[in-house]
């Protein structure tokens, strides 16, 4: 059965609602994590190091799959709330076709840039290191169009009301990802090629699996209908999401600053701990990140439904329910960094040291990252693609680059591990602003509508 999306949620709804897409995420971030435990322990640190140097360019690229289901989920989502389902299933299908279509394009690309990819990112020609993320980079792209259908089906699922179902596609292609490096790389002993290969049917599983359903299931109120090409929907829907896009691609470029940074001031061992930690954030972030595309959907049609009271009491229980979880994610944080990463790094003491004194300082931002996830989401999800992407712009762009540059000037090496936590508490500042600025304009303020807002409503514009 569908969730009925126009019924009051009370807080535990709220999370039980989220609770697969939070799910979701975290199963996709195993694919990076587990290639990361295999390849870590089994080919090495420098093995290790080339997979996390090339992937910001992978994730820069699948990052049009979060843009496509983000913003195309919150307009289908305004449109089943206007009553409109044929439009709604229309839309739908126009968006799937263009992510798979551009999604093959990118591949083609990407296979052929590869090599000066990884030279561009820091690996020298010729050495190891920079054969490894070349070779890694290309095996991604073979998957890459269906690693980006999946990021779209992960928004669209919860719109249709099918967030489980979601969750259980998402779990199949996880765990046959993690089944399949420890046959490929520990058994086989295939090494980088097993763990690629391995995430490459982890990904097709994730991705093609919801091309059956929604092209079968009609039990649903969104499936595949024969689309109308319609630039203007492509556009609305690529422009609404552009911040979830920004948001993907200013982290890689982040991170790639990091590795820069890193190989800088510490070399190849600084690489391999910012891999380590980013392998676990992952996991915190995905948290975070899934509440939020679990949530839009529900604010998206209570706005196309123009239930101001609705979106007020999902905005306020979101904000605590998300305080809550930054205040725990921070102690485990702390609690957890020791064990989790000799996970990864345990045959080294140097590194194993180096890294969870640097995962202590980096776990500071899950106090502030939630809140400004939560915040880029929250206008994606009220089809305002213009301030959804100036917080994501900011956060990562402008605060998060700023930081990682000028920190280390200032604190040597825990500078650049405390960037993010800068970065993300000048985001929630520059969020609340906003937030609190708009909220006549869209209604979630106590009274509603501000009396300018309500004048356009009511002239149609």
């Amino acid at each position: 059965m569908s969730v009925d999306m126009s019924k009051h949620f009370s807080t535990s709804a709220l999370i039980r609602f989220t609770l697969p897409t939070i799910a979701m995420m975290i199963f996709t971030s195993c694919y990076t994590i587990v290639d990361g435990f295999f390849v870590s322990n089994y080919a090495g640190k420098t093995a290790l190091a080339a997979v996390n140097l090339i992937f910001p360019a992978v994730m820069i690229l699948a990052s049009v799959g979060m843009m496509i289901g983000t913003g195309g989920s919150a307009l289908v989502a305004k449109t089943l709330g206007e009553g409109d389902r044929p439009r709604a299933r229309r839309h739908f299908s126009l968006l799937v076709g263009f992510a798979f279509a551009v999604g093959s394009m990118l591949a083609i690309g990407g296979w052929f840039f590869m090599e000066p990819t990884a030279t561009m990112l820091g690996a020298t020609p010729g050495s190891q290191m920079h054969h490894d993320a070349a070779l890694y980079g290309r095996m991604m792209m073979i998957s890459l169009p269906f690693f980006i259908l999946q990021y779209a089906f992960q928004s669209f699922f919860v719109t249709a009301g099918k967030p489980k179902y979601g969750f259980l596609v998402i779990v199949a292609a996880g765990v046959a990802n993690i089944l399949l490096d420890f046959l490929f790389v520990g058994v086989f002993g295939w090494g980088l090629p097993g763990a690629a290969l391995a995430t490459n049917i982890g990904e097709l599983i994730g991705g093609g699996i919801p091309l059956v359903y929604f092209a079968r299931k009609r039990s649903t109120h969104l499936y595949f209908v024969r689309p109308h090409l319609r630039w203007r929907v492509i556009g609305r829907a690529c422009a609404n999401g552009s911040s979830e896009m920004v948001t993907n691609i200013a982290m890689s470029l982040v991170g790639i600053l990091y590795n820069w940074q890193l190989l800088r001031f510490i070399g190849e061992d600084g690489v391999a701990a910012y891999g380590v930690i980013m392998y676990t954030v992952m996991i915190f972030s995905a948290v975070f990140m899934g509440y939020s595309v679990g949530t839009s959907p529900l604010m998206s049609f209570q706005y196309g439904a123009q239930n101001h009271t609705e979106m007020r009491s999902l905005l306020w229980k979101s904000l605590g329910i998300i305080g809550v979880a930054s205040i725990v994610m921070f102690l485990l944080g702390q609690w957890l960094a020791a064990p989790l990463s000799a996970i990864f790094v345990s045959y080294d003491a140097a590194l194993l040291e180096l890294t969870v004194s640097a995962y202590k300082l980096y776990a500071l931002c899950f106090l502030f990252m939630g809140f400004a996830m939560y915040a880029s989401a929250f206008f994606t999800a009220l089809n305002n693609g213009l301030v959804s992407a100036l917080i994501s712009f900011l956060r990562t762009l402008v605060f998060q680059v700023a930081a990682v540059i000028v920190l280390p000037m200032l604190f040597g090496i825990d500078g650049i591990w405390l960037s993010v936590t800068v970065g993300d508490g000048l985001t929630c500042l520059i969020a609340a602003t906003f937030m609190i600025a708009l909220s006549g304009r869209y209604g979630y303020r106590k009274g509603g509508l501000s009396p300018k807002a309500k004048a356009k409503a009511e002239n149609g514009d």
